[in-house]
């Protein structure tokens, strides 16, 4: 299913013996806007520290509940490489993290569809991971990220969006996919243009993203945008939904 990313921070998030926090934001991936951790709120477990989570270590969700469930134990997350509270997730320290859980980084691979069937997404290599237990991974040779492109999502909720044409305005909410683990949709507030209005505008529909000037382009032009579909965020994101715009906007499916 699609859900709001602001919905889901808050939940929390809860290790094999005991819970560990709350989740406080996510970090995606530029390239492909695939959620690569989960940054959880621990200000009473580790005070100073931020504590990230792959997906990749994610059971089933409880939506009822509200929960995270993490394959994981509480000792394995304080003894992963520590982590400044205001410091960036970096390349770099993607591979101690891996390291610290004997798994080989995600190949790199990158893919519209995430986890599971048909993409790598947050996963570290096909397949999945193994047993997050100490274990050596004979012939795994980690190489050293020459670039960033870890973002926040927290960070860019607000960036301005520009149409071909003009701004449209600026980035409200996520959705994303609870299998996936991928950003499909960013919400648009259309703010002063069109007062109340909300639009969705997926990921493979952006072009040029300025990080420095927090200004996200998207391929579609004002007007088709103001008469296109209206997004209501107390309606859920279906398939039916998602064939309307994508029929409107005559882009391909992602499925």
């Amino acid at each position: 299913m699609l859900r709001s990313v602001k919905e889901i921070v808050g939940y929390v998030l809860g290790a094999k013996d005991g819970d560990i926090g709350r989740c406080d934001d996510f970090l995606f991936d530029d390239r492909d806007w695939v959620v690569r951790f989960m940054v959880a709120k621990t200000a009473k477990w580790l005070p100073g520290r931020k504590a990230v989570v792959s997906p990749a270590f994610l059971d089933q969700p409880d939506w009822t509940h509200r929960r995270l469930p993490v394959r994981l134990t509480k000792q394995q997350i304080e003894n992963s490489p520590p982590l400044d509270e205001h410091a960036p997730v970096s390349r770099a320290y993607e591979i101690e993290y891996w390291r610290h859980y004997s798994q080989p980084p995600y190949t790199g691979i990158l893919s519209p569809y995430g986890l599971g069937p048909g993409g790598f997404g947050a996963y570290p290599w096909p397949g999945g991971v193994v047993d997050p237990t100490p274990a050596s991974v004979p012939g795994t040779e980690i190489r050293e990220p020459k670039e960033e492109h870890l973002r926040s999502v927290e960070e860019v909720t607000g960036y301005d969006i520009a149409a071909t044409d003009r701004d449209i305005g600026q980035v409200d909410d996520f959705i994303v996919d609870d299998q996936a683990w991928a950003l499909r949709y960013l919400v648009v507030d259309t703010g002063h243009w069109l007062p109340g209005r909300k639009v969705l505008v997926a990921t493979p529909w952006l072009g040029s993203v300025d990080w420095t000037a927090q200004r996200l382009h998207v391929e579609l032009d004002a007007e088709s945008i103001r008469n296109g579909p209206e997004f209501d965020p107390t309606k859920p994101v279906n398939r039916r939904y998602e064939i309307e715009i994508h029929d409107y906007y005559g882009r391909p499916y992602y499925w």
